[in-house]
């Protein structure tokens, strides 16, 4: 049974006080403790330094984003610690080396201003893309500074529009007018910290004395807007996110609002003269039952008009669902994820209006893998040149990802760039394997095993999880893993648990709420099922995971403690009890519950870690990081469970980076030192004798 559930007197809430000066003299006191542990071992710091140079390599991919003429690109290395917003032209990418235009230089813009600026996106008004407006992180939490930017003249605009650090939407309406959802005093953000109410701004006018246009709930996760500036089919439309999951849509038309019809779990999008519709659950129309994970298109006029004359793009089995799509001028690409490997297929239109007819064509692109793909076609260009072009990411686990080029309706797709391979993998090999959980569910999982390895139950074993939100985890390419964990003879495993998305919204919807607990089971009978095959053993298996990820190895710690020696716990959940009560917990209600209604905390307080860690548990040892910047999991979850269980006697280790928010780290110096902290303590608790 839990132990002492409600807590109701938290003898550690004073670790909750993100920058107290008791709670940071405790973070600083435990930082010097894991530094002492880790860092003083005689391979730590090439360690650091290797992983610091993959991060840093200039052979990197300098992925784009398309805008008009320009090819965007941040990019960070060595010289350039907190990083360059840079632009070429699709010509100058195509070379080995190519000419790009500085725009901004975060990191002599920070010095300038005193201010310890990470990077964090901009949005741009098409079709001149001259405005823009750019967001700015302290030290990497999701609260942002916005300023805008002129993009011809590379420089601030002086009296333009600004907005003060705040979790801000933002959207350009044009050249002088702005929708915005800001932090306004009370009543303008929910309960989770996210806007609650959006304002028409114009150019020159105080913000405060914007007019109101679109308010949601308190008690919603947020609400925001799309303006969609396509000739001949311009929409601004706002959404009510009443949850994590479900949303409410409506169209701004003369001034007024009109709510559109769709299933609250279903995401609606607009394209040209289309409607696209995904779907989270069965939906019945005119006497079709559509399933659930499928994608639906039909004609936006007769849709809004009240016509439900919808064809299927996509529609699940048991081993497909829908990873995502994109549209060219002519065609929509959708993307398939087949067993946990991506597949992309092409359709296109036969004839207009609600009566026209869809064809398919597969794309010939690499198999089996990870593949993401983005249309280039910006709708803003009446003859845009790039209308029919698609930028194809491919990775896998042993094969350094490659960008490709490619056009709707031609077979072959043309390598932009390539990453280097930071590791050797001659000798390498990627198995997939099915292991049973408890209630009977086949749960897949890869292992990526290194050369000259066997299945002798004493390979050091990295077992990595998530199971949460309907996020898919897929093959990829880590020049870190690869060489600093598989290159030393370590196996490395990715669970594809439920709660994920990778077999659809079924496969995360068994694992949410009252059902939460089967994430854990099935993680856990895959590391059971590592062991029974031989792959490793408990004195050589490890468990991580980040956010939902950590308190998924957190959970399974807890309750099958005698499977692992180490878990590295990252920007985890912890306090299920009062997760709603912190930073942006409330958001998540709709993945796990409400611990204020007894009949949700009955489940959640039979997993939550911070309430059912005890004394007398023989656990593993533990190394927890997270970041005083972390503005979304409250960095107060992994300070309490880390005193709690200290002041219980257990083995653990604790790293609190004071910059660098959700993601852990603001740079990639911090990222590095992160990684060999994570690294180093694995490979102590892990390694043994062989």
């Amino acid at each position: 049974m839990p132990l002492n559930n409600d807590l109701p007197d938290d003898p550690l809430i004073w670790l909750e006080e993100v920058q107290g000066d008791a709670a940071l003299a405790w973070v600083r006191e435990r930082n010097a403790e894991t530094e002492a542990a880790l860092e003083s071992d005689a391979g730590f710091e090439t360690t650091m330094q290797e992983i610091r140079a993959i991060l840093d390599s200039r052979d990197q991919i300098p992925y784009v984003v398309r805008r008009g003429d320009a090819f965007y690109n941040f990019w960070r290395d060595a010289q350039n610690p907190r990083g360059l917003w840079r632009r070429t032209s699709l010509a100058q990418y195509r070379l080995a080396q190519p000419a790009w235009e500085t725009v901004i230089d975060l990191d002599a813009l920070a010095r300038a201003e005193g201010e310890n600026w990470v990077w964090a996106g901009a949005t741009a008004l098409g079709p001149a893309y001259r405005r823009c407006m750019v967001s700015l992180s302290r030290g990497g939490a999701d609260a942002t500074v916005l300023r805008e930017f002129d993009l011809v003249d590379k420089r601030f605009v002086e009296g333009g529009f600004g907005i003060g650090e705040a979790k801000s939407r933002v959207v350009w309406e044009d050249e002088d007018h702005l929708l915005v959802g800001t932090d306004l005093g009370p009543g303008s953000l929910t309960e989770s910290g996210y806007p609650r109410t959006l304002r028409r701004w114009a150019r020159g006018a105080a913000l405060a004395d914007a007019p109101l246009v679109f308010e949601g709930r308190s008690e919603d996760v947020s609400v925001g807007a799309s303006v969609d500036r396509t000739p001949g089919w311009e929409r601004i439309s706002f959404e009510r996110a009443i949850d994590f999951y479900r949303s409410e849509m409506f169209l701004w038309q003369d001034g007024r609002l009109l709510k559109v019809d769709k299933p609250e779990d279903a995401s609606l999008s607009f394209c040209r003269d289309m409607v696209l519709v995904e779907l989270r659950s069965d939906w019945a129309l005119a006497g079709t039952v559509w399933p659930r994970g499928s994608l639906l298109v039909g004609d936006a006029a007769a849709y809004l008009q009240g016509e439900r004359r919808l064809q299927a793009l996509f529609t699940p089995t048991g081993q497909r669902s829908l990873a995502g799509w994109t549209a060219t001028r002519s065609t929509i690409v959708v993307n398939v994820l087949d067993n946990v490997a991506n597949r992309l297929e092409e359709w296109r239109r036969q004839g207009p209006g609600p009566e026209a007819s869809w064809t398919r064509r597969l794309v010939d692109a690499p198999h089996p893998g990870s593949l993401s793909v983005t249309a280039l076609h910006d709708p803003l260009l009446a003859d845009d040149p790039l209308a029919e072009m698609l930028l194809v990411n491919v990775a896998d686990f042993l094969s350094p990802d490659s960008l490709r080029l490619g056009e709707a309706g031609i077979d072959g797709l043309d390598v932009l760039k390539s990453r280097p391979a930071f590791f050797d993998a001659d000798g390498m090999r990627i198995e997939q394997h099915v292991a049973r959980s408890l209630d009977g569910t086949p749960v897949p999982y890869f292992v990526l095993w290194p050369r000259g390895a066997t299945a002798d139950a004493r390979n050091p074993t990295l077992l990595y999880g998530y199971g949460g939100f309907e996020v898919s985890l897929t093959p990829f390419y880590s020049g870190v893993i690869g060489s600093q964990w598989c290159s030393r003879g370590g196996v490395f495993v990715l669970a594809n648990i439920r709660g994920g998305g990778e077999f659809g919204p079924g496969w995360h919807q068994a694992a949410v709420g009252a059902n939460k607990q089967r994430s854990y089971d099935d993680f856990a009978a895959v590391a059971q099922d590592l062991i029974a095959r031989g792959v490793t053993s408990p004195a050589h298996l490890g468990i991580q995971g980040g956010s939902n990820g950590g308190l998924l190895v957190a959970a399974v710690m807890l309750q099958r403690p005698d499977m692992f020696s180490a878990v590295v716990c990252q920007v985890p959940l912890l306090d299920m009890r009062r997760f709603h009560k912190l930073l942006a917990g409330a958001s998540w209600m709709a993945e796990y519950g409400n611990p204020d209604l007894p009949d949700d905390w009955a489940v959640i307080s039979r997993y939550s870690p911070y309430q059912n860690v005890r004394a007398d548990l023989k656990l593993p040892k533990v190394l927890f990081t997270t970041s005083t910047r972390d503005d979304r999991v409250h960095p107060g979850h992994a300070r309490k469970m880390a005193e709690r269980m200290r002041r219980q006697g257990h083995a653990l280790l604790y790293w609190e980076n004071l910059e660098g928010g959700h993601g852990g780290a603001a740079d990639n110096a911090q990222r590095a030192r992160m990684s060999a902290l994570e690294y180093g303590f694995l490979w102590q608790q892990l390694s043994g004798a062989r």
